[in-house]
């Protein structure tokens, strides 16, 4: 949340190909289906999708020689999604000599008949290495890998430091080595940052677990989530919050219990935001929820995503007075793991801007469908919790710049920015395509979005927008994947919810544009 590499073109394949994956069955060249009664039914529930996912890895070894993959070379199923139409995307990461190839994650797309539609990678060059034995020695603690984030594979290690960052937030550095030369070829930041009577909405509903005499809470509806008081700690869980009577805070910042009002009921409303809006159970897509810990540090100005424990962190803001718990906040850490979960977009250059943005595109998304009358939705970031002092939102999504560092369009270099920063373009595309560009006031708050080639967008709607990004991000992103692949990802995500060149694939296309990405 701090104010503070590309995927490879899709490969549309003339041949078909066979596929083992969620009951879909193989084809053999000539396109002749091995199966009279058809693909199984699209699986539903944590436990059908654990089902498919089991079932596709037990065919991997079938889909890496349909893919032409070395033989040192397998797949690891990391998700399986079926649409409709019976179309099912599934996604990999992959091992070399059974070293894990960092860069290496595809996602395939197989036809109901079982032909290979195409095929989306994070590098599109062939996984190979002379040797696995390293000619220097690691540093303790590393791992050894194949690095394949860009350009030609070569043998690497990987090590973590650990430590805090600037402004207080808990550091995981990853960084990956030549195994034979020593020299660093990337490193990512592992830490990502983004009834009770709640500090920013009011009087809200909470579903709260009975225990003893008294409540705790735990959310039982949504995964069982807990909210957690660190008490300005910054190890641990803390402290479960419990309460005699049920009645939990007092809608100010001097009592404890209302950050995690605040944190439970955000918890709350971007659970059912997928669930409703998206179809997704959970963040992870298992039914589990994540927790939240509020009151972390002392005056610590922000909030993050630590996907090593699935959960989401909240300072009290400047002198402890202003808790980072804002409902667009929730949202936006939570969704850091929904990111994680699916395309798991590198935090770093542009993959990193558009992981910083897919938070805020959610982060507001369920800030509108919580639809609360205390903090409207809108399309201001942090606009509560007052980061800057002075009133002004943490981000604007109309026009990026506004914020004194943000892009309103990419730029040779843009993957060189700050992620927070670089999530701009990406912003405002959502912005455009959502409520399109030029003036216009959306429940009380006036916007004025501009078009870097000066051309006017007429938006689809703030709802066909969020579900085409979450198509996009779910079926065709990979790690590595930057501003040029985002557009053509959300252009087949449009083409396949709404229709081959439609109106919406024709409005993505003119939104990107108008952002500069061609």
């Amino acid at each position: 949340m701090t104010p503070h590499k590309n995927t490879r073109r899709a490969a549309a394949l003339a041949a078909t190909a066979a596929m083992v994956v969620v009951g879909v069955q193989t084809a053999s060249a000539s396109g002749a289906t091995g199966r009279a009664d058809g693909p199984t039914p699209a699986p539903t529930g944590a436990s059908a999708r654990a089902a498919a996912i089991n079932s596709a890895q037990a065919g991997a070894a079938s889909a890496a020689g349909t893919l032409g993959l070395g033989a040192k070379e397998k797949l690891v199923v990391r998700d399986v999604i079926k649409d409709t139409d019976g179309t099912v995307h599934t996604r990999y990461e992959r091992t070399y000599d059974g070293l894990p190839v960092l860069g290496g994650d595809l996602v395939t797309h197989t036809a109901r008949n079982g032909t290979l539609k195409g095929l989306d990678k994070a590098n599109d060059a062939r996984i190979s290495v002379a040797t696995t034995a390293p000619a220097r020695k690691a540093a303790a603690g590393a791992r050894k890998v194949i690095w394949a984030g860009n350009g030609k594979p070569v043998l690497a290690f990987e090590t973590v430091k650990t430590g805090v960052q600037k402004d207080g937030t808990p550091s995981r550095l990853h960084i990956v080595t030549d195994a034979a030369t020593g020299k660093k070829l990337h490193q990512y930041e592992a830490v990502e940052t983004g009834t009770g009577a709640s500090q920013y909405s009011g009087e809200v509903p909470l579903s709260t677990t009975k225990s003893g005499s008294g409540f705790e809470l735990t959310d039982a509806e949504r995964g069982g989530h807990k909210t957690y008081d660190l008490n300005q700690g910054q190890n641990g869980t803390g402290k479960l919050l419990t309460d005699d009577d049920d009645k939990w805070g007092s809608g100010t910042n001097d009592d404890r219990q209302t950050a995690a009002v605040d944190a439970a009921y955000g918890a709350a409303m971007t659970w059912d935001f997928y669930k409703t809006e998206l179809g997704r159970n959970g963040i992870a897509g298992d039914g589990k929820a994540a927790y939240s810990r509020v009151h972390y540090g002392d005056s610590y100005v922000n909030a993050f995503w630590d996907d090593s424990c699935f959960c989401m962190t909240y300072g009290d803001g400047e002198g402890n007075k202003k808790s980072l718990t804002e409902i667009d906040v929730a949202g936006h850490e939570m969704s850091h793991g929904l990111t994680s979960r699916t395309a798991n977009l590198e935090y770093s250059g542009e993959s990193g801007g558009l992981n910083e943005a897919t938070s805020d595109i959610f982060g507001t998304s369920v800030e509108f469908f919580a639809n609360n009358k205390k903090d409207i939705g809108d399309y201001l970031i942090g606009e509560e919790i007052d980061i800057n002092g002075n009133g002004t939102p943490l981000r604007y999504m109309d026009k990026p710049s506004k914020d004194g560092q943000s892009l309103d369009a990419w730029k040779t270099g843009a993957g060189n920015a700050d992620v927070h920063h670089s999530s701009g373009i990406a912003n405002h595309f959502f912005y455009l395509l959502s409520e399109g560009s030029g003036k216009k006031t959306i429940n009380g708050v006036d916007y004025d979005s501009p078009t870097s080639d000066g051309s006017t967008v007429t938006g689809i709607g703030r709802e066909k927008a969020y579900k085409i990004w979450y198509k996009a991000l779910t079926t065709y992103m990979t790690s590595t994947t930057d501003y040029k692949a985002a557009r053509e990802a959300t252009v087949k995500a449009a083409n396949d919810l709404y229709g081959a060149d439609g109106a919406e694939a024709k409005t993505v296309a003119a939104a990107w544009g108008a952002v500069n990405v061609k």
